[in-house]
């Protein structure tokens, strides 16, 4: 009742009409609506704000103070609740010597200053102020926090954009006009960001009024403590209005009992952990990460903990990754693969490490293939030997790509996807499931998602999974998990302290089922990891930040999810929309119409299984043998997917032979191995050759759910073939799979002919290039490359074998940047007429002489910036024009409105006409040739590109001089 009384006696006073305490007496209009919004929900009121101010503080100096309050006092020389004119402030602040005079008190002290919106919120209870902290956080205002006065539950809302700058006294003014002007600029901006923030938190609450701040009553009452289930909730998320429970289960959170390395090592977050199942290492392997024993920062080092005993051991190496946050870790057989992370709050990384666990050596890996922009708070998931990474957060700029990394041969590519594909985001999570990658929630920038989405790594397509039941809140910076044939979903950002319950996702019925968590502590499962080891989910790290109570970081937790097993048993099963198909084609096979709509014709398919089969290594059995010692297994087309699965799984598959197809598509003929053979002969039950006919066997539904394959044993397998009418035959067909080659093992052997033939010394293989890069079609050896006196006795063989090796038609070799002042290239042609290159980067062609004219690959992340841009209205100024490098990215995707090109080297400028005709923007921009502190125009730029700084100094006064 207490804190009904107060606030009704808030709200009373907000609608008199006598003035408040604050400066103008008044509340400020443009937050009018956002403090309605939360003064009429029934947990919350408004006792104080600001939407944001820009002033100039008249105040006592510290000398005349006599108590030691830390408010000075004073009073406004000027003040607003909107952008500042400057002239407006300038007039208030450079005032006549005789209005000066007349002033009681002359040697005030003048501070500039720029205070963000700051609202105070009394709340209900602790869980409501956690929800609207947590909302307050997601939408810029890092700074909120919660304290309890006097049991009063009391928020603030606010950020850090603050602004407070000394100018003098009244009496001497020390800072000059152009100065204040300049202070104006630069808290306008930041104005302008505290308005964006704060219409995103009003937009926020009232999007999600039913969801994040719970319901309110009709009747205007008040929600009875914990009837209000408090958590945020996606528009677009598929809900059910029957929410399906797990019956009598609840999951014990226990507290792991930590010993060896002490327990305040794992005190992180931002981390990265995966379970290790090798035999000389078992456990969760930690690493990096934001916290740990002393002073809070990140870190760099290794972990490894076992959750059955509870030690924590240090694994020491030379050479680690650098400290970072906000990266990942991958498993891939003995290797854990680490990528990007943010060193500093500046520096996003795109690096890759390897940790081999066996021999606990780091490495750092130089990738090839596609360029991987650096990315923090992105999310990974393995698939056999390839490593899918999807979305994260550069800057201010978050990512929808998809990249894989193929860890065989270190390459890296952007999948071109179709379907209905997720948005851009970060803090999200990611998981694989046999052939598919899920994704669900993060944050976009603006909201909070509670989106689940499928991606298909065979068809490279997306598609919105829409399960039954009741979808999990929308949330940030949680943990995503698969265990047998159940995805679970646990912890994020909004923090739902009082209603702590574990999402799953039954893969076998589509159906979204919720288990309640008992712990006796308060869990913070807030940018934790999760890991599955045995029948345990390992929960490690993770914590938050609050202005008021400091830093919390979460205990290391083990959760037993035995106790899900019982769902089977108390649920009937649900067939949802990604199902659909599954059950369908069971029917239709017993009724022997069954068609797969995937698969128009045998060869179709036949192509898509093979696809799969990718391997640098030869079928058991070895090339050298007869053709009679080869069999394969033939299926029938409808039951291929089954048993190429099987086939697979149970490794009985030959990688160094081709599926097949026979009797016009009917069959499919799988290679298998000498292990197949051995396995039937073992089980004493031969697959014999079936007459067409026979029986028309059809598959268990069991069978139709790749995850379900982890469940099935090898006789249970072999009891399926042989339903499925699989046959063994001899393999009358031999077509051998040629085993992949890297380009550098390829490039080795045929040199190491050429030398050989030659007569010279096989340690010149040691000085073959390792790297090396692709313009257009013309690969570029290092500028160390084959520089042995040795090499030129067999130049014109040589150059024609590397060009083939790496399949490339023409050749060069690197040079240093030449000296002079038009920095022209020193690019060396080594195969090939000419060095006129097409590149094209981001959708933009870049054409040029690459022996005239250099290509910078390191400012790869700045031109996707400049391309993010919103420069529609804008006239750009380029002081460094080049062949375009920033001068396209703004033309093409920053729809600039005209760009003025200033470029003194004759051979860029040659290659900058080419480019702005080839992407069709010449008539947005004038080129201007020479040295651009005398080309360039004055007083038509609403930004300027000054090059590299600080090597631009001597243009900056034109740079200046350029803008309006």
């Amino acid at each position: 009742m207490e804190f009904e009384k107060r606030k009704a006696a808030t709200l009373a006073s907000l609608q008199s009409e006598e003035t408040d305490k604050s400066p103008k007496g008044t509340v400020d209009v443009p937050i009018i609506p956002l403090l309605n919004t939360l003064n009429s929900h029934p947990n919350y009121f408004t006792t104080s704000s600001c939407s944001g101010r820009i002033s100039i503080l008249s105040q006592p100096p510290h000398s005349k103070l006599k108590t030691k309050k830390k408010a000075l006092g004073g009073t406004w020389l000027f003040i607003t609740h909107d952008p500042a004119d400057p002239d407006s402030v300038l007039n208030r602040l450079f005032r006549s010597e005789s209005t000066r005079k007349d002033e009681q008190d002359n040697q005030n002290e003048l501070v500039f200053r720029f205070e963000p919106l700051i609202i105070a919120v009394e709340c209900k209870d602790l869980a409501s102020a956690q929800s609207l902290v947590s909302k307050a956080i997601a939408c810029g205002f890092r700074e909120s926090g919660i304290t309890n006065s006097s049991k009063r539950v009391i928020i603030a809302i606010r950020c850090s954009i603050r602004l407070e700058v000394p100018l003098g006294s009244s009496d001497e003014i020390m800072v000059s006009r152009e100065y204040v002007r300049f202070l104006v600029g630069v808290a306008n901006e930041k104005m302008e960001a505290n308005r964006k923030r704060t219409e995103a938190f009003f937009l926020a609450l009232q999007s999600e009024s039913g969801g994040f701040l719970g319901p309110t009553p009709a009747n205007g009452g008040t929600v009875a403590d914990g009837e209000a289930e408090l958590e945020a909730r996606d528009d677009n998320a598929h809900s059910d209005s029957g929410s399906v429970e797990v019956p009598g289960c609840s999951l014990s959170v226990v507290e792991m009992a930590i010993s060896g390395e002490p327990e305040e090592n794992l005190f992180l977050w931002g981390h990265s952990a995966c379970a290790l199942e090798a035999k000389n290492q078992n456990g969760v392997l930690v690493f990096g990460g934001f916290g740990g024993i002393g002073r809070h920062g990140r870190r760099n080092h290794s972990w490894l903990v076992d959750p059955f005993s509870g030690t924590v051991k240090a694994i020491n190496v030379e050479s680690s990754p650098s400290p970072r946050l906000g990266h990942t870790s991958s498993l891939v057989g003995d290797f854990v693969f680490v990528i990007g992370g943010r060193s500093d709050p500046e520096k996003i990384l795109s690096d890759v490490w390897v940790l081999n666990t066996s021999k606990n050596e780091w490495k750092f890996l130089e990738c090839s293939g596609d360029v991987f922009p650096p990315r923090h708070r992105h999310a990974a998931a393995v698939v056999g030997s390839k490593i899918y990474v999807f979305g994260g957060l550069n800057n201010d700029k978050i990512t929808s790509s998809l990249h894989v990394l193929d860890t065989d041969n270190l390459q890296w590519k952007e999948l071109f996807v179709s379907g209905e594909h997720p948005c851009a985001r970060h803090s999200h999570s990611m998981v694989a499931c046999g052939s598919q990658l899920y994704i669900f929630g993060g944050y976009n920038g603006e909201q909070t998602l509670g989106d689940l989405y499928v991606f298909n790594i065979q068809t490279c397509k997306w598609k919105k999974e829409k399960a039954a039941g009741r979808s999990p809140h929308a949330r940030f910076s949680h943990s995503m998990f698969v265990y047998r044939n159940y995805l679970g979903v646990i912890g994020g950002c909004p923090v739902r302290q009082h209603c702590q319950e574990l999402a799953i996702l039954d893969l076998k019925q589509s159906v979204w089922r919720h288990a309640k968590l008992e712990s006796t502590s308060e869990d913070l499962f807030v940018r934790s990891t999760a890991n599955i080891v045995g029948d345990d989910l390992v929960m490690i790290g993770g914590g938050a930040s609050c202005y008021a109570f400091g830093t919390k970081f979460s205990k290391p937790m083990k959760i037993n999810l035995l106790p899900l097993m019982s769902i089977d048993n108390n649920i009937k099963p649900v067939v949802g929309q990604r199902h659909a198909h599954h059950y369908e084609m069971v029917n239709s096979e017993k009724s022997g119409r069954f068609q797969d709509p995937q698969a128009e014709d045998a060869q179709s398919l036949t192509e898509a299984l093979d696809l799969n089969f990718e391997s640098d290594f030869p079928g058991e059995n070895g090339i050298g043998q007869q053709v009679e010692s080869y069999w394969i297994l033939q299926l029938k087309r409808k039951y291929a997917k089954v048993g190429k699965d099987i086939l697979k799984k149970f490794g009985w598959l030959d990688l160094g032979r081709k599926v097949y197809s026979r009797k016009g598509g009917l069959h499919i003929c799988f290679p298998v191995n000498g292990k197949f053979s051995g396995v039937f002969k073992e089980n004493k039950r031969p697959l014999t050759d079936l007459s067409e006919g026979e029986s028309d066997h059809f598959v268990k539904p069991v069978i139709g759910e790749e995850c379900l394959l982890n469940e099935v044993t090898c006789s249970k397998a072999l009891d399926i073939l042989k339903e499925c009418g699989a046959t063994k035959l001899a393999d009358e067909v031999l077509e051998v799979r040629r085993a992949a080659k890297s380009p550098l093992k390829v490039m080795n052997e045929a040199v190491g002919s050429l030398i050989k033939d030659k007569g010279l010394p096989e340690e010149l293989l040691e000085e073959l290039p390792a790297r090396w890069e692709r313009l257009g079609d013309i690969v570029v050896l290092p500028a160390t490359s084959f520089k042995n006196p040795l090499w030129d006795s067999m130049r014109e063989e040589l150059w024609p074998v590397i060009a083939k090796s790496v399949n490339a038609h023409r050749l060069a070799r690197q040079g240093r940047v030449a000296s002079n002042g038009t920095r022209d290239s020193t690019l060396e042609i080594l195969l090939g007429d000419n060095g006129w290159v097409d590149h094209r980067e981001n959708g933009i062609l870049y054409s040029f002489d690459a022996t005239k004219c250099m290509f910078s690959w390191g400012n790869l992340s700045e031109k996707l910036r400049m391309a993010s841009l919103n420069c529609r209205d804008e006239i750009v100024v380029d002081l460094f024009a080049g062949i375009g490098y920033f001068v396209l990215p703004f033309l093409v995707r920053a729809n600039a409105k005209l760009v003025y090109a200033c470029e003194w080297n004759p051979h860029a400028v040659e290659a900058l006409r080419r480019n702005v005709q080839a992407n069709s923007v010449s008539d947005r921009c004038i080129i201007l040739e020479g040295d651009n502190r005398t080309v360039a125009p004055k007083g038509v730029a609403d930004r300027v590109c000054l090059g590299l700084i600080p090597t631009s100094e001597g243009s900056w006064v034109t740079a200046v001089r350029a803008l309006r």
